[in-house]
């Protein structure tokens, strides 16, 4: 039997409409559709599992097999073609919604503010440290705040008796280990797994059992510096240092050694600053400690390396410490310490 295409019975003999007819009603009902809305309830009433083209999907099985293809096809034409206009007919809702929530603001009103962040004042100060550092060639270097005891004393030849290892100076977990008293520790990994020579910084955080006060913490951050090559001499960590000073305080800047003692340097050093920069810029201040690396310190590397990679009678080196927190307030001339942490934005405005 041939009929057209575009007609076909329903399952009690009777004819329906058209597909052709079916698809101008779903487009004229989209195009009268006043709201999202209505829009909605013409798209279940076509396209929802019981919609009209729903309808015709399960009449196609009743159909002659020669037919299913021819039907099929305009099915899916008719399908497609109310999807389309469904959704060119949404999204000029929503334009029109667009247009008119911006008809409705005033543009002679002034803009609502919004406030630019900055980077905190010891982010700063870290990062005009490391750059000044970088240029001169040392590479940065990174490790764990838990370390083990000899990281942070055996391998820096600290006294079994030294004070630093007292509990009420060092803050150690259950296990043995302890939060990195300096990141000195860094230093003595880099030799572990590298073999000289080596110029690296260490910057990072360090703890210690400090009365919270205007100028200590139980927590402060740190560079730390390694040099270890042929040759190395007091001069040259006499030079690096008053350059990084120099750099940091300003051209005029007088820097000062002065002998002191640590257990991982010999001969040691503690450095102090004096700059006309600076609030009362008459005034030494002390700002780092440095010194040679002791060769006991190579001695102690070389055992857990299981080699003779840094041999103290080839090879020397110098280390330095400086205390990030302490420069940041000599710098931006901050008299307590615990406005780093207070996370008040009256003070770290100052900084923007």
């Amino acid at each position: 039997m041939n009929r057209d295409v575009s007609t076909s019975l329903d399952m009690t003999g009777e004819e329906t409409p058209p597909l052709e007819k079916l698809r101008g009603d779903a487009l004229a009902q989209i195009t009268g559709a006043a709201d999202e809305r209505a829009l909605e309830e013409v798209r279940v009433r076509f396209l929802g599992r019981s919609g009209s083209v729903s309808e015709w999907g399960e009449k196609m099985k009743s159909l002659p097999k020669a037919e299913k293809p021819i039907v099929g096809k305009l099915l899916n034409e008719v399908r497609r073609a109310i999807t389309e206009a469904l959704d060119a007919r949404t999204q000029e809702f929503r334009t029109n919604q667009e247009s008119a929530a911006l008809e409705s603001i005033d543009i002679s009103l002034p803009g609502t503010p919004h406030e630019r962040g900055t980077l905190h004042p010891l982010t700063q100060i870290l990062d005009r440290a490391i750059g000044i550092f970088r240029r001169m060639g040392f590479a940065l270097a990174e490790g764990p705040d838990v370390e083990t005891e000899w990281h942070c004393f055996d391998a820096l030849n600290t006294a079994p008796d030294h004070p630093a290892r007292n509990e009420q100076d060092t803050f150690f977990l259950p296990d043995g280990r302890v939060l990195r008293t300096h990141t000195s520790t860094v230093q003595i990994r880099t030799m572990e797994s590298a073999p000289p020579p080596i110029r690296v910084i260490a910057p990072g955080a360090a703890f210690r059992r400090d009365e919270v006060d205007a100028t200590h913490s139980a927590q402060f951050h740190q560079i730390e510096g390694l040099y270890v090559d042929e040759g190395v001499s007091v001069a040259d960590l006499k030079g690096t240092l008053e350059f990084f000073l120099r750099e940091l305080f300003g051209a005029d800047s007088q820097v000062r050694f002065r002998p002191h003692y640590f257990p991982f340097t010999e001969p040691s050093f503690e450095i102090d600053v004096k700059s006309k920069a600076l609030k009362g810029g008459e005034k030494w201040l002390e700002v780092c400690g440095c010194g040679m690396v002791h060769p006991a310190v190579f001695e102690e590397v070389n055992k857990v390396r299981k080699d003779q990679a840094y041999d103290p009678e080839k090879w020397s080196g110098f280390a330095f410490g400086l205390g990030m927190d302490r420069l940041a307030m000599i710098l931006f001339g901050v008299p307590d310490l615990r406005l780093f942490a207070g996370n008040d934005l009256r003070f770290l405005k100052q900084f923007a």
